[in-house]
């Protein structure tokens, strides 16, 4: 039998591409910025149009099928995952980059089948890299497989993580001791390119060895996660259990071995998750 999500996953890639060009053309005009939750949480008219091209042509393509956007959520709409088909959008994963003309900025696109991740379609449209996964069939960037590093001990590791956009003195406090208790195992270093998706792929693409994050949302996770598995990584939760995607935090790592050793480190922040009722 074909794969019947093969189509899908070829028009994300038209769509992330349509979308780096609305991106790409805007960063040589001038932005205009909202603030969201925090002065640190910003939002940009191109977020906006690039959500609405994103969902209004899969919607024309796809009428039965769910979404959730990062910013249709913040508008209002809910964030609740069912068994039915569900794209999972961040039409700008970096906008804090965006707003400051920082190269990372990338357009992230999940798709979700009964709960599951069936494939991620992750493009970094300043660096022109496109990066895009299959369930089962492998993980790539431009064409050229990516396979995850081999590095199993802690302190020969670099690792990706952010500061996130709280600012608030307890969370920050967590952050930094988080990054605090790593690098005085020692591990190699940590690095930030402000953007989870791009994090994550860069995980995949083995330039980092593992990726952990409390307090995204699942549409920074959604593209890159399914990215992460078929480059033959892991993802688990910040206590070393099970991932879930709903629950705004992760380590992605490429082995178990890191994965857990990392969970055994760091301190858990306790956020909302994106499915709690509002």
């Amino acid at each position: 039998m074909a794969d019947p999500w093969q189509e899908c996953m070829d028009y994300a890639v038209t769509l992330a591409r349509k979308a780096g060009e609305i991106i790409c053309e805007a960063l040589k005009k001038e932005i205009a910025v909202m603030v969201k939750s925090s002065p640190a949480d910003l939002v940009t008219v191109t977020d906006q149009r690039v959500e609405n091209m994103i969902i209004s042509s899969i919607k024309e393509k796809y009428p039965s099928h769910s979404f959730i956007g990062e910013e249709s959520v913040a508008a209002g709409a809910g964030s609740i995952l069912t068994d039915n088909p569900t794209w999972i959008i961040d039409p700008i994963d970096g906008t804090t980059n965006f707003v400051h003309r920082f190269p990372f900025v990338a357009v992230s696109i999940g798709f979700v089948v009964s709960k599951k991740m069936e494939f991620g379609v992750v493009f970094s449209c300043v660096e022109d890299k496109m990066y895009t996964a299959r369930k089962g069939k492998g993980a790539f960037c431009n064409g050229q497989k990516l396979h995850v590093s081999q590095q199993q001990d802690i302190t020969k590791a670099l690792i990706v993580s952010e500061l996130g956009s709280n600012r608030e003195p307890e969370v920050l406090k967590t952050i930094l001791s988080n990054m605090q208790k790593l690098l005085s195992i020692p591990i190699h270093g940590i690095r930030a390119v402000g953007t989870a998706a791009v994090n994550m792929c860069l995980v995949a693409t083995g330039g980092a060895d593992a990726y952990y994050e409390m307090g995204i949302h699942c549409w920074d996770m959604a593209g890159a996660g399914v990215i992460i598995t078929e480059a033959g990584g892991v993802l688990l939760d910040i206590s070393g259990g099970p991932f879930d995607l709903m629950s705004r935090r992760i380590i992605a790592a490429n082995s178990q071995v890191l994965a857990e050793r990392i969970a055994k480190e760091i301190q858990s922040i306790p956020f909302q998750r994106d499915d709690a009722a509002h």
